[in-house]
């Protein structure tokens, strides 16, 4: 029975990744650094910016230790935050995708390598932040994906608001790299991938793969749950 849907953030809900390929380029211009497009997806996308910016410091030999690192993290979240403002922007199709969850008394929760901050922020000026029960954020996890500690951790957040006690197999995870898939699978929920970071090829680990989030139904939705 499907009784909750945990959503990635970026990739799945926001056309944010270029943004974040942005600031983290303004960043590193000051070390003469570029990420170019193919190496952020193939390498860094699904990463925490903690860890992204400790695999360039390692690469690169900058030499940053963990108060570096986060001062860098500071700055790129400042940048984030204003770009946000201006140019994010929420995927088609997402809105009335949410609509019909809570129209047939799905729980929603977010599982995002972001920072909270970001996270809300977005959600916060598309006017989506009620949708959501629950968000985990990059600081409440000590594993990232493929790890899945983080959609238990969205599991356990749900449980403990509701009455009516979820398990992982009544949940679907909707993710658009196959680190959130793993990381989906490894926590025992049913997956459903979309294609707008990676072709349905590099997504082919799902259960169902779809272009845009309107190409779903509840009967569909509720089929892999049952």
């Amino acid at each position: 029975m499907l009784k909750a849907v945990v959503f990635d953030f970026d990739g799945v809900i926001t056309d944010s990744e270029i943004l974040h390929l942005r600031t983290f380029n303004e960043v590193l211009a000051q070390y003469g650094i570029e990420i170019t497009t193919r190496d952020y997806y193939t390498e860094y996308l699904g990463s925490t910016d903690f860890d992204c910016f400790k695999v360039l410091s390692d690469k690169h030999g900058l030499g940053l230790d963990k108060q570096g690192i986060e001062n860098l993290v500071r700055q790129k979240n400042e940048i984030y935050e204003e770009l946000a403002k201006t140019e994010g922007k929420i995927i088609e199709g997402v809105r009335g995708f949410l609509e019909m969850l809570r129209d047939n008394n799905v729980r929603m929760a977010i599982c995002s390598g972001s920072l909270l901050t970001e996270i809300e922020l977005l959600l916060d000026e598309a006017g989506l932040r009620h949708f959501f029960e629950a968000i985990v954020s990059a600081e409440e996890v000590k594993k990232f994906k493929p790890d899945p500690e983080g959609f238990l951790l969205a599991l356990r957040k749900l449980n403990e608001k509701g009455l009516s006690p979820i398990s992982a197999g009544e949940c679907i995870a909707i993710e658009d790299s196959h680190w959130g898939l793993e990381a989906a699978k490894r926590a025992g929920m049913h997956t459903i991938a979309i294609t707008n970071s990676y072709d349905a090829e590099r997504l082919a680990s799902a259960e169902k793969t779809v272009d845009i989030l309107t190409e779903l139904t509840i009967s569909q939705l509720q089929g892999l749950c049952a």
